[in-house]
């Protein structure tokens, strides 16, 4: 099913994407989104792909649940809620912000500690807030900060550095990097540094699947069933309480979904049914119905799907048409928004 080495890294090389949305307006194709996607079967082979699943590519905030995984192996004793929040790319709500305190009360830390970059806090109403009160960009807003709170811990349970936690040589990003390899079962391409300041760790789009359905097909004893469960259950703390992320676990039963910028999306269920979409504009609007078509590819329910089929697109005030996976991924429009 999957080898216990990792291959070689994917090639690094421009991605050869497929088209895989149309932007309809009044009938007429106005504008094709690129991208790639890749549906693997209960036994980690391909059952579908469209565009370029083996090029190196960045994962993004789609690879944070692998990166949880590497942090439980290496003793981190959070479970539930605050497990979730150590895989997160949060909103920026007080519910995120209060469990990163708490993360780091924990680890006899304080938010000054913490390496990320200062933001305002992601969800939009939430950012108008703050801005309205006055209220400037912090650490503690910032999405990453429940992942950054707890790669601290780690590396303070295990007697390492805490000033230079993000190093790429650290023990810490040195362990990440070999969890990575192990669930996605191929060498890293490339080490970069994500938005937060986190090293970025380059795999395949194929690769990004195996390893979501590695992390939800293991016993719940395992590092990678603590996450799996952590998130399914808490995927608001995952997320936020207006993601479509969050929204996608709660309606299908036992599916881990994690998203991350630039258009990246994974997803899989108990069985080891997975999906991996990147959408080479990073927009969003193509990025969930893509995401969904995907899911219908891999056998969920298409009922279970139905509001993720993509926002309509509006004319004066009025739904004129929508962005509609290509046939080659829904063939029979199962999913279109589209009157």
């Amino acid at each position: 099913m999957y080898s216990s080495s990792p291959l070689a890294a994917p090639i690094a090389r421009e991605p050869l994407h497929a088209p895989v949305a149309h932007l309809i307006r009044g009938g007429i194709v106005e504008g094709v989104h690129y991208g790639s996607v890749v549906v693997l079967g209960t036994g980690g082979e391909i059952r579908f792909q469209l565009g370029d699943v083996e090029a190196a590519f960045y994962p993004r905030s789609a690879l944070k649940p692998v990166q949880a995984v590497a942090m439980v192996r290496l003793g981190l004793p959070l479970d539930g809620a605050l497990l979730s929040l150590a895989a997160a790319s949060h909103s920026g709500e007080e519910y995120h912000l209060a469990g990163t305190r708490q993360i780091l009360e924990l680890a006899g830390l304080a938010e000054d500690d913490l390496r990320n970059v200062p933001d305002l806090p992601f969800d939009p109403v939430v950012r108008d807030v703050w801005v309205r009160e006055g209220r400037l960009p912090s650490r503690l807003a910032q999405n990453c900060s429940g992942k950054h709170a707890a790669m601290l811990w780690t590396a303070k349970l295990n007697g390492w550095s805490l000033d230079d936690y993000l190093d790429p040589a650290h023990p810490l990003q040195q362990a990440i990097a070999q969890t990575v390899e192990d669930l996605t079962g191929q060498r890293i391409a490339r080490v970069t540094v994500d938005g937060c300041g986190a090293p970025l760790f380059s795999v395949s789009l194929n690769g990004l699947a195996r390893a979501a359905a590695r992390i939800t097909t293991a016993a719940p004893s395992t590092a990678e069933g603590q996450v799996a469960d952590a998130m399914r259950e808490h995927a608001e703390m995952a997320s936020g309480s207006g993601r479509d992320v969050a929204a996608l676990m709660r309606a299908v039963p036992g599916l881990l979904a994690k998203d991350g910028f630039e258009g990246v999306e994974v997803a899989a269920l108990p069985d080891g049914r997975a999906v991996a979409v990147k959408i080479s504009d990073g927009a969003n609007r193509a990025r969930v119905p893509v995401t969904a078509a995907a899911l219908v590819r891999a056998g969920v329910d298409p009922a279970l799907l139905t509001e993720f089929a993509g926002e309509p697109l509006l004319g004066g005030g009025e739904p004129v048409g929508c962005v509609q996976p290509v046939r080659a991924l829904d063939p029979v429009a199962l999913l279109s928004a589209c009157a």
